[in-house]
């Protein structure tokens, strides 16, 4: 009887694992991509046919799915929205999308490399001495598996937008040394779309 006892205990936990992993593998969801005119934040091209709509995530809470904690380190991320209300399609592949702070500083959006750089080799290379006089050979680390998730689910998943369609992704901003809040008087500037 003992036996049973553990063997379904044992059971219970092992349910309880399962849907509590299934349930933080749900959470990593965004909210829907709405048309771009739909943000609180947007700028509208009537003879070009285009909205472009931005919404920041400078909140820890609303920006919980995810999977690592870029806003604790310097960066925001930046959801920007493309509205195609025109019959081609628009290609991104020549966009440039920069963050410009109050103070005129222009940022680009951070690539893959430099966000891995600053969440994990910082702190481990941190009172690490150089073992000089030898030579320094520079091995480049492989991008974290959840910041290339990161990226895969909501990152930009084309470089096209199709005509009467909306495209969506989020980009990472380096934001630590700016003022703060560093939102406050900021734009994003699109070129080359």
């Amino acid at each position: 009887m003992p036996q049973a006892i553990v063997s379904q205990t044992l059971r219970v936990v092992a349910t309880t694992c399962i849907l509590a992993a299934s349930a933080l593998g749900a959470s990593h969801k965004a909210p829907p991509v709405k048309p771009a005119n739909q943000y609180a934040a947007f700028d509208t091209h009537p003879n070009e046919h285009v909205t472009i709509g931005i919404d920041p995530c400078n909140d820890p809470d609303k920006c919980n799915f995810f999977r690592l904690p870029y806003i604790q380190h310097g960066f925001i991320p930046v959801r920007v929205i493309i509205t195609n209300d025109g019959d081609t399609a628009l290609t991104l592949t020549d966009v440039r999308i920069q963050f410009i702070s109050a103070a005129n500083d222009k940022i680009p959006a951070a690539d893959l490399e430099e966000i891995n750089r600053r969440l994990f080799n910082l702190k481990k290379s941190m009172n690490r001495p150089l073992p000089l006089p030898i030579p320094i050979t520079i091995h480049h680390a492989p991008v974290d598996k959840k910041i290339t998730q990161d990226d895969n689910d909501f990152g930009f998943q084309s470089t096209t937008v199709n005509p009467h369609s909306t495209l969506g992704g989020y980009l990472f901003y380096d934001v630590r040394g700016l003022d703060d809040p560093p939102l406050k008087g900021a734009q994003i500037y699109v070129k080359m779309i």
